[in-house]
């Protein structure tokens, strides 16, 4: 009888999932990542260190629940930071949700704020982070697990090939 050993997350895997970021609060999906995030295990960080953290020891086919409280990560909602104005008075181009705007304060300092909501002829624009404040669940499915290779080591992540084309061929840009 063969024996099957899957490779545990430790530092030096190549390690590729899927997550969901799941608000506590109203039980709703803040953000899904459906096609796979690969990484290197312990050269660079791609979430939060407290789920990485949970990630060492699980193997493919695992599923894990990490809580995160955002307070600690990103710190609470700060409510001068939301800005109400008429839609009018905003440019055009910064007139849709999602839409992100870097802004400049009189010392010369810079924060990205994201339009939020338009609500009849008001726009919200709000420069905290969209997490700010929440308490959240990232709930991870582990896909793969293997040893990194030494370019995936050196880059942090999975090397795309390009295609396999015969030398001298050119490709117009």
């Amino acid at each position: 009888m063969t024996e099957i050993i899957n490779d545990i997350i430790t530092d030096g895997k190549y390690v590729e999932l899927k997550y969901k970021v799941i608000d506590v609060r109203t039980d709703s999906v803040l953000t899904e990542v459906e096609y796979p995030l690969g990484y290197v295990q312990g050269v660079n960080e791609v979430l939060a260190p407290a789920v990485m953290h949970e990630l060492e020891g699980k193997a493919a086919g695992d599923t894990i629940e990490v809580p995160i409280d955002c307070n600690q990560l990103y710190g609470p909602r700060d409510e001068s930071l939301v800005i109400n104005e008429r839609t009018e008075n905003v440019p055009e181009e910064y007139r849709e949700v999602g839409t992100a705007i870097l802004m400049e304060n009189a010392q010369g300092q810079t924060k990205t704020f994201h339009v939020t909501r338009l609500a009849g002829d008001y726009i919200t624009i709000d420069g905290n982070n969209p997490l700010s404040g929440r308490e959240v669940i990232f709930k991870l499915e582990i896909l793969m697990v293997r040893d990194a290779t030494e370019k995936e080591m050196q880059f942090g992540g999975k090397i795309e090939e390009g295609p396999d084309l015969p030398e001298g061929t050119r490709v117009p840009i």
